[in-house]
């Protein structure tokens, strides 16, 4: 595991994400601050229930939009995809204490039909993500092997919403990618990656954001919806998201509901 400190420029970062394929751990707030938006995240869930797993939570929840427009989170991605950036998903993935839940080798590009493969996943740890509870493990240099082979399983555990697995990773290549509240890390959506259960006595909670170039195209559908969050959106390839203005607004919920629904049967 590398560890990308303050001295580490956006120039070498990006050198070592495209030999990689990911960057990790990377600083972005600070344990307190983690601390404050996971509990923004649990008032939430006390009203509505578990947040896990849903799709476009950054119209919901302020807090979740925050981070997505992080400056050193977009300053990485800049850096990565260029000037102009859009906002594509954001999603809380929690895994609880003491489950058997778990995240299969897979590649994130298979199933969300773009156009181009110029997207990057950040990972944002709430709470302490460790071997123990679950962190990621990537497989380093495996973006530029392309798309993979994904099976379809029934596993009832696995997070991802058809169990689509690559089958025969070796695993000796792995990396693990443990993050601590406020670290965060960067993967190129053909980069390897899977994580196990959590065995602590505490959740793992990550805010995984997904970010494109403008000129990516939904391939699926022409309904699709982004936020221009850097630069300007030259294409307009997508419906425009209003970002939250206060946490669980009634009319944004209904919104919500209905763009976790349109989301999920786009990545199915």
């Amino acid at each position: 595991m590398k560890n990308f400190s303050k001295k580490t420029k956006l120039t070498g970062l990006r050198k070592i994400y495209d030999k990689d394929g990911y960057l990790s751990p990377i600083d972005i707030i600070t344990n307190d601050e983690a601390k404050n938006h996971r509990n923004r995240l649990e008032l939430a869930e006390n009203k509505i229930g578990s947040l896990h797993y849903k799709s476009k939570v950054h119209i919901i929840i302020k807090s979740a939009y925050e981070l997505a427009t992080n400056r050193k989170i977009l300053d990485i991605v800049e850096k990565i995809l260029g000037p102009n950036i859009l906002l594509y998903n954001v999603t809380y993935i929690i895994k609880e204490p003491k489950t058997k839940s778990h995240v299969s080798w897979h590649q994130d590009l298979t199933y969300w039909g773009f156009s181009h493969d110029d997207q990057v996943s950040a990972w944002l740890a709430l709470s302490e993500s460790s071997d123990l509870s679950g962190a990621m493990k990537m497989i380093p240099g495996s973006h530029k092997q392309g798309e993979k082979n994904h099976e379809i399983t029934n596993d009832k555990n696995n997070v991802l919403l058809q169990g689509q697995t690559v089958k025969n990773v070796d695993e000796k290549l792995s990396v693990l990618c443990p993050l601590k509240p406020g670290q965060a890390s960067f993967h190129h959506g053909w980069t390897l990656h899977t994580s196990k259960s959590n065995n602590s006595s505490d959740r793992r909670i990550g805010l995984n954001i997904q970010y494109i170039a403008t000129h990516m195209r939904q391939m699926k559908n022409d309904t699709d919806t982004a936020i221009c969050v850097r630069g300007e959106d030259e294409f307009n390839f997508y419906q425009k998201e209003e970002p939250a203005r206060i946490d669980l607004d009634i009319e944004a919920l209904d919104k919500f509901k209905r763009l976790d629904e349109k989301y999920k049967k786009t990545a199915s």
